[in-house]
């Protein structure tokens, strides 16, 4: 091929005068020079072989062994796909998180999540209103007399046994998540058919979303938390209190509770490392599992933007609760997601989230805005579109 083309690719004409094409070419009769005598003979021989392969296919396409034809059989049915995929998917759901109820088939696990959410509920108010022991810590170290540290470690237990309980809770999501995530996720059920059919369940995994960000929103705006931890550890290491009945934590459990509360934001990370777990764990539901938080997030938008169906929310808390769902579904997604939710196809529509967000009032806009800028994983990877970037900044 390449002694073709060099002869081909001769020009002996001037480079510089005006090229004619009117030129006839003969496909019929034309025969070789002497010049291209030994090119041609070698393309000839090689355009017999074309000859002969171009016979046998035909043949073979002809024929057919029958092995071919249910290999093409079976290609057939594996190519057949009963969705509708090129239609435009609707999120017309309306997911009812004021009234919805269990089913006969949720009950066991509905139950056993309410019992945790009545905890959230009781952790919440613990964690809103926590006052820490600064002042008397501050003067403890100031004053080394028995009084004063006295005053301050009795200040300290109290707070100690709601940080404990906080961190005891958590580890009953850890437990309560992958009960929930399985009935949500998987089966014969596509996700949308799941919001729709078991919106019990969906309300319990949208309380959740919505304990996890008010926790870490409060205890990021609380840095006493670990103030009066620190301050209860040093105490009982000086003290050397080795007895394990008169401590309120074990030194194996402040260890963990201490790793916990240094996290910004504790509570995400048990979520999202259970549902990641979760994801391990079922690795047959690992896009069914993403699919699903991004669909549930799709959803809880168009119901905030589609008039008909905001109308149908009776409760301005409703309201917010449905965006702080959005926010967390957005934010649980980019951790469990290996690519995250700020990538070119991801199944979430940030760019129509934070515009939504936007057009919010700012005190109940900025800090879920903040919770996209702060706590998700890949905003600022390279994938990570600039527009959705720029439209972020704070």
């Amino acid at each position: 091929m390449g002694k073709l083309l060099s002869l081909l690719a001769r020009d002996d004409s001037t480079c510089c005068t005006t090229k004619s094409y009117d030129v006839f070419l003969d496909f019929e009769n034309a025969a070789p020079t002497e010049t291209e005598r030994e090119v041609y003979d070698e393309v000839e021989r090689v355009l017999k072989e074309s000859e002969a392969v171009l016979d046998e296919i035909q043949v073979y396409k002809r024929s057919g062994t029958k092995e071919s034809r249910d290999m093409g059989k079976l290609l057939s049915l594996l190519a057949r796909d009963d969705s509708t995929c090129c239609t435009t998917k609707s999120y017309d759901v309306f997911l009812d998180f004021e009234n919805a109820a269990p089913t006969e088939t949720e009950r066991e696990v509905y139950d056993e999540v309410e019992r945790v959410l009545k905890e959230s509920e009781a952790v919440l108010d613990e964690i809103q209103v926590y006052k820490g022991a600064g002042k008397e810590i501050r003067e403890a170290i100031a004053d080394p007399s028995p009084q004063v540290q006295e005053k301050a470690w009795n200040a300290v237990l109290p707070l100690v046994i709601k940080l404990k309980r906080c961190y005891e809770h958590s580890l009953e999501l850890e437990r309560i998540v992958p009960k929930l995530l399985g009935q949500l996720v998987g089966g014969r059920l596509n996700p949308t058919q799941h919001l729709e059919t078991q919106q019990a369940l969906v309300k319990q995994l949208a309380e959740i979303l919505e304990f996890v960000l008010k926790f870490d929103e409060y205890k990021m705006k609380t840095p006493a938390i670990q103030n009066d931890f620190s301050y209860y550890r040093r105490t009982v290491s000086r003290q050397r209190i080795d007895n394990t009945s008169q401590m309120l934590v074990s030194t194996e459990l402040a260890n963990r509770m201490s790793l916990f509360y240094a996290h910004a934001t504790p509570m995400l990370k048990v979520l999202s490392e259970a549902t990641s777990k979760f994801v391990r764990d079922n690795a047959d539901d690992v896009d069914n599992t993403t699919e699903t938080l991004g669909t549930m997030a799709k959803v809880c938008l168009r119901m905030l933007e589609n008039p008909k169906l905001l109308s149908q929310i009776e409760r301005e808390e409703t309201h917010l609760l449905v965006l702080r769902v959005m926010v967390g579904l957005v934010i649980l997604y980019d951790h469990v997601h290996p690519v995250g939710a700020f990538a070119r196809g991801a199944h979430v529509d940030v760019k129509g989230c934070v515009r939504l967000l936007q057009a919010q009032p700012a005190i109940k806009a900025e800090p879920l805005l903040n919770a996209l800028r702060y706590t998700t994983k890949h905003l600022n990877e390279d994938n990570t579109p600039k527009n959705i970037r720029n439209l972020l900044a704070a």
